[in-house]
């Protein structure tokens, strides 16, 4: 195998197809080989809003945010949903060290043991 020069759709200059970006596009199964350069791939990619569907970072980081002031430490954060009165709101660090102290998220062994 060996490198392929392609010519790119949008701006019509010509790339490389490596032969690591071959072996990769055989991995993941592609069948098509890509029809744009690499900075074409870029700038299109930056119109869509960064690339995959689903909402993924974009929308967490676009995500309305709410103060809170931490149960644990009294410290002021900020959190993604509306606090309630009822609940304790702890800040990421508090946060992290409830949940693996408690053991939430531990998963058993495949026997069914802890």
């Amino acid at each position: 195998m060996q490198d392929k020069m392609l010519t790119c759709r949008d701006c019509g200059r010509e790339f490389a197809f490596t032969v690591s970006e071959q072996e990769f596009y055989a991995e993941k199964g592609y069948t098509n080989e890509p029809g744009r350069c690499p900075e074409c791939r870029a700038a299109r990619k930056a119109e869509r809003g960064g690339g995959g569907g689903g909402g993924g970072f974009n929308a967490r980081r676009d995500r309305e945010m709410f103060p809170a002031t931490c149960a644990q430490c009294g410290k002021s954060t900020q959190v993604p949903f509306q606090p309630r009165n009822d609940r304790p709101v702890y800040c990421s660090d508090c946060y992290s060290s409830q949940r693996s102290s408690s053991g939430y998220g531990r998963r058993p062994t495949q026997r069914g043991r802890w």
